[in-house]
C-alpha cells in the first residue's frame, strides 16, 4: 500500500474545516524557512502562485497541500504530519490571530513505503 506523503491530526482537519467555513477553499504551501520559519502556510484556494517546480504532497480533506522541489528532495523519505498547537500562526497564513498554529510533525517512510512510493513514481 502507498503511503500518502503528507496527512493531519484530527485537531489539524477541524481548524481546517473552521478556516473553509470563514475564508471558502483552502490550500497550503509548505514553507521553506523565510519570514515565518519551516511552517504549513494556508492560504485560500488559489492566492498563493504555485509555479511548475513545487509538488503536490496530496490533499488533506479535499485541500491541496504543496512543497518547492528543492526542499521535497531534504524531505521525501518522510511522511508530513500536520498537526495544530497553540500558538501564533505565520504572518500570511490564515491560522494567524486564532490562537492556535498549524505545526508539521514527521516519520521517516519504512523500506517498504520508499519501495511503494518509488514504484508509484516510476
Amino acid at each position: 500500500m502507498v503511503p500518502p506523503r503528507v496527512s493531519a491530526t484530527d485537531a489539524a482537519l477541524q481548524m481546517i474545516a473552521e478556516l473553509r467555513a470563514r475564508h471558502g477553499p483552502l490550500m497550503f504551501f509548505q514553507s521553506g524557512g523565510c519570514c515565518d520559519g519551516s511552517a504549513p502556510m494556508c492560504y485560500p484556494l488559489g492566492e498563493f502562485a504555485v509555479s511548475d517546480s513545487d509538488v503536490l504532497l496530496g490533499e488533506l480533506d479535499g485541500t491541496p497541500f504543496y512543497m518547492g522541489a528543492e526542499q521535497f528532495a531534504y524531505w521525501e523519505h518522510t511522511q508530513l504530519i500536520i498537526d495544530v498547537v497553540k500558538g501564533n500562526g505565520g504572518m500570511f497564513s490564515l491560522d494567524n490571530g486564532t490562537g492556535r498554529r498549524f505545526l508539521t510533525r514527521s516519520r521517516l517512510f519504512t523500506d517498504d513505503e520508499s519501495a511503494a512510493l518509488a514504484q508509484l513514481n516510476a
